[in-house]
């Protein structure tokens, strides 16, 4: 089996550099969230 170069990840090319971005984005929101929650609790 070849591999081709279909599988490519769009914009930044690797995989795990979008699964990094998104970990991140929800640590972020869960972040903003605790910080509502305090704030207007």
């Amino acid at each position: 089996m070849q591999h081709t170069d279909n599988d490519k990840a769009p914009i930044t090319g690797k995989w795990s550099h979008w699964y990094v971005a998104v970990i991140a984005f929800l640590l972020l929101l869960i972040f903003l969230f605790q910080l509502f929650t305090r704030n207007f609790s």
